[in-house]
């Protein structure tokens, strides 16, 4: 099998974490526009910036009902409305829902094709689960949303943490521990076949 060696894994970003503390107060939906990638339109709304004198737009999948002029609210405290962004858990049993996240903050990953909605099934409290039915049929266990990580794993190492926020240069592996195939030196590759084409 194949390995991600030094090299790629330097030029790796990120995983992308959606920013959802930004969206402070209503925000009203300014049009709804056609992406030619994508089946159902967009609905481009926009939100006060918390921190500076400006607007911010976003892109959301548009729900069936909406209209532009309309005023959005997301977090939990939102209320059940046409448009409006909030966590699964807070929703009744029997809502139609789209654009639905399979883990918090992905940004959305079920539920969005053109026509397409999810069904809230039941809640489970102890373990902040809950049953969503797809549009497949299936039955499907995702977290109730509660938009971030309850506690943390593990602390990695100082220098972990020192790294974090430069590239990804650590941790540098030396070449003499790693298997042949993950090692990123190409040397002995060319002078074997240079030996093997010139000199038989």
């Amino acid at each position: 099998m194949g390995r991600v060696i030094r090299g790629q894994r330097k030029g790796a970003g990120s995983v992308f974490k959606a920013h959802v503390k930004h969206r402070k107060g209503a925000g009203i939906v300014k049009d709804i526009i056609h992406d030619p990638g994508l089946g159902a339109p967009l609905a481009k709304v926009a939100f006060r910036d918390p921190y500076r004198f400006k607007n911010r737009t976003e892109l959301f999948i548009a729900a069936e009902g909406i209209h532009t002029g309309q005023f959005n609210y997301c977090g939990k405290k939102a209320q059940l409305n046409t448009g409006n962004v909030l966590p699964v858990g807070t929703m009744p049993e029997g809502t139609i829902i789209c654009c639905l996240e399979e883990k918090p903050g992905d940004r959305g990953k079920l539920a969005r094709a053109s026509g397409n909605y999810a069904t809230v099934i039941s809640h489970n409290p102890e373990t902040k689960k809950s049953r969503v039915k797809l549009p497949s049929g299936s039955k499907k266990v995702i977290a109730s949303a509660s938009g971030r990580i309850d506690k943390p794993i593990l602390k990695a190492g100082r220098a972990y943490h020192k790294y974090k926020a430069k590239r990804n240069s650590w941790p540098r592996v030396r070449g003499v521990a790693m298997n042949p195939v993950e090692k990123l030196c190409e040397k002995w590759w060319w002078k074997r076949l240079y030996v093997q084409t010139f000199i038989q």
